[in-house]
């Protein structure tokens, strides 16, 4: 069959103007929705594990996340795609959110764990499916490229979504207890994120773990962030968090400081940084310092002063063997000078 030009161009029309349909519907409930919080976890329960993103390297990774998962106390249920590998991504964008799409809709699926991050969460934010979502609310847990998928889902359906570790690794004792405080006996305020307890001896102190004001003052809003490379890809899209009253947290990995910079800055000329209520800074590890630099607390200084917004820096989230679990859309109190970031709320039910 010969496609004329005329009906070429009519059908390209037609695709560019559903697609931008689609953007419309999503923006106009992209205001902040009523929240909505997942059951928390009890022992016995089925976590699903997914790979919206990239894959581990070999399959008996993926069998040790499994085991992973049962060693918490939870039944594991793999995704239909778990094993599968293209290039970099885990399989097909198709099958990736097939598979989250699926995790939600399962009746057996109490909870899902992300195995991975890696990159390719953001293919998927058109092809999931938030009224599903909404309809089945769970816990999903991941953290680095995994920010894409829990700042468009809490926006989309007003589900709270968990910025902490993956099946992919093992949890620290710190970790698990933090998870433990946020996931599985949560009280109505917690306070997460501080370091972990170091014991100071004679000519010796901690110099991996130091909380530093950045901005004092204290500030209470709901938690949006994550990865910041991944946040700043989510700008302009009808993806982007609710930047109005939050608290801001951030925390990043292998990028130099000119590049943090570049990334602050990106969100400085939104105009987005002076809307929030707080910001929490995490880990910037592996950061890459060469003698042509400025170093990293000068960045977050020279972006984060001149806001006079309160401003932490070195809470335990990020790419560290010690992290936090943060809920992104729950309510939280931020007091820099306290050094303490504080859930106003239970996370769970």
């Amino acid at each position: 069959m010969t496609i004329t030009r005329r009906q070429f161009i009519g059908a390209a029309s037609t695709a560019a103007l559903s697609v931008a349909m689609s953007s419309r519907s999503l923006a106009a409930n992209s205001g902040r929705l009523s929240p909505i919080k997942p059951a928390r976890l009890r022992p016995g329960m089925t976590v699903g594990l997914v790979t919206p993103a990239s894959n581990v390297p070999e399959n008996e990774e993926l069998y040790a996340a499994i085991d992973l998962v049962k060693s918490l106390g939870f039944d594991a249920k793999p995704s239909t795609n778990l094993f599968s590998r293209t290039q970099y991504l885990a399989g097909s964008d198709r099958e990736r959110a097939a598979d989250l799409n699926a995790m939600f809709a399962d009746p057996d699926v109490d909870a899902i764990f992300c195995v991975r991050g890696g990159y390719g969460s953001g293919r998927l934010l058109r092809d999931l499916d938030y009224d599903v979502i909404r309809a089945n609310p769970k816990i999903l847990m991941g953290y680095s490229d995994i920010t894409a998928l829990l700042n468009s889902i809490n926006l989309h359906t007003g589900l709270m979504t968990f910025h902490g570790p993956i099946a992919g690794t093992n949890f620290s004792e710190y970790s698990l207890e933090q998870y433990r405080r946020v996931l599985v006996n949560p009280t109505g305020q917690t306070r997460i994120g501080e370091p972990p307890p170091f014991e100071t001896s004679p000519g010796v102190v901690e110099r991996t773990n130091r909380l530093t004001p950045i901005v004092p003052g204290s500030a209470e809003g709901r938690l949006v962030g994550g990865n910041l490379s991944l946040l700043v890809t989510l700008m302009g899209t009808p993806y982007e968090p609710v930047f109005d009253d939050a608290i801001l947290f951030l925390e990043d990995v292998s990028e130099p400081p000119y590049s943090v910079d570049r990334m602050l800055t990106h969100l400085w000329l939104t105009g987005k940084l002076e809307r929030v209520a707080g910001v929490v800074l995490g880990k910037f590890t592996d950061d890459d310092y060469d003698s042509n630099t400025f170093s990293m607390e000068e960045v977050l200084r020279d972006r984060f002063e001149p806001l006079g917004i309160p401003t932490l820096r070195g809470v335990m989230i990020g790419h560290v063997d010690d992290q936090t679990v943060v809920p992104v859309g729950a309510r939280a109190r931020l007091d820099v000078d306290a050094r303490s970031l504080t859930l106003l709320e239970a996370a769970v039910q």
